[in-house]
């Protein structure tokens, strides 16, 4: 199924908590000088322009990074992610949203490594030139790369089936990033397949699943599912800004399961998951779950 675009759903409140979650899992792995290796499954376009036909249909970003946009109350690392978003709109205006593979191009060193996956036709030739534009942009500013070696590819492929010839990566440092659009039910499944195989061929990798929270049987049983995997360790944060809709439409909540997480990533989130919620939140059903264990 290759009817699914993201520029839909661009800066809704999942995106803030899945862009947030990944820029502070990047800055963990950038505390070493080892280079390390970002693998995006599902990269989208890359940049989304929330004054699109798309991004502006059903103004989702109302929802997520327009609530935050002038706040002069941020907690630090939600300051940071604004501040990423923001440095795409240098006019000040919120024009532009970066998807996962701009935020994590922007996080990642010269030394570190990006590889991109996409399957949608359309998605990944944008992608595509949305980076030669980068790389474009960067050699005009006289940025050339110190580095050998091809700093970002991008993958017009199966993110799942691609996955296993990249891992382990040389440096055996990396962090995986999963976010199907689980249009179709099997992508649950999937996840939890492609990452049982995973930790068998990088068991020390940080890996980082996005998932809707829906009424359906698949994704209540996602994160049981992915505690029983067997990493070492695992942590499982939801974000609700209300309660369901009656008819069962619209996505009000969302997490981000991380198998093998930092150890500074649980406090980080006790101290900013409140604010988001009451920042976010717009009935008494907003709230969010945190949770963490041993594999």
């Amino acid at each position: 199924m290759l009817s699914y675009r993201h520029a839909f759903h661009a800066g809704n409140h999942a995106d803030v908590l899945k862009h947030m979650v990944t820029i502070q899992l990047m800055r963990y792995l950038g505390q070493k000088d080892t280079a390390y290796m970002v693998i995006d499954t599902h990269a989208g376009a890359g940049v989304y322009a929330l004054d699109g036909d798309y991004a502006s249909k059903n103004a989702e970003y109302e929802t997520g990074i327009a609530p935050l946009w002038n706040r002069k109350d941020l907690p630090p690392v939600v300051q940071e992610y604004v501040d990423l978003v923001k440095s795409l709109n240098p006019s000040g205006k919120m024009r532009y949203y970066p998807g996962s593979p701009y935020c994590a191009e922007k996080v990642m060193r010269e030394q570190d490594r990006l590889r991109l996956f996409e399957l949608h036709p359309t998605e990944g030739k944008v992608l595509e030139e949305n980076f030669r534009k980068l790389e474009a942009h960067a050699l005009a500013q006289g940025q050339r790369p110190a580095a050998r070696g091809k700093r970002v590819m991008v993958h017009r492929a199966d993110g799942f089936a691609g996955l296993k010839a990249l891992l382990p990566p040389p440096s055996r440092r990396g962090l995986v990033l999963i976010d199907p659009p689980y249009e179709d039910k099997r992508d649950y499944a999937q996840v939890a397949q492609v990452l049982a195989d995973a930790l068998t061929r990088f068991p020390t990798g940080m890996y980082a699943v996005w998932y809707p929270v829906l009424q359906r049987n698949e994704s209540r049983q996602l994160p049981e599912r992915l505690k029983r995997l067997g990493a070492k360790s695992w942590l499982n944060v939801t974000l609700a800004i209300h309660g369901p809709a009656p008819d069962g439409f619209g996505l009000h909540n969302s997490g981000m399961f991380i198998l093998n997480p930092p150890w500074t990533l649980e406090p980080m989130l006790r101290e900013v998951m409140p604010y988001l919620v009451d920042v976010l939140g717009t009935d008494d059903s907003a709230g969010f779950v945190l949770e963490s264990g041993e594999g």
